[in-house]
């Protein structure tokens, strides 16, 4: 596993990373690996995101199928009779 080290981070923003660590009963490191794993896509979830993607638009394509449908109303007005 990789260590990462950050030098000269504004004392601001280390305040707002420490309260929010704190508030998540984290330490400020499990809290900035939250934040890279909340922010930073990994490959997989890149790769998952696509599939999905192309899914979505393979659906959006598709022709709706052929034939007469009913009225809106009448298919809710015949759902509330059942």
């Amino acid at each position: 596993m990789a260590t990462l080290y950050v030098e000269n981070v504004p004392d601001d923003l280390y305040k707002a990373v420490r309260r929010t660590a704190k508030q998540n009963r984290r330490s400020i490191a499990a809290e900035i690996i939250s934040l890279l794993e909340a922010n930073f896509p990994t490959e997989e979830q890149l790769r998952k995101r696509r599939e999905l993607f192309e899914y979505a638009k393979r659906m959006h394509e598709r022709k709706p199928p052929k034939g007469k449908f009913p009225p809106t109303e009448e298919m809710i007005r015949e759902d509330r009779e059942r």
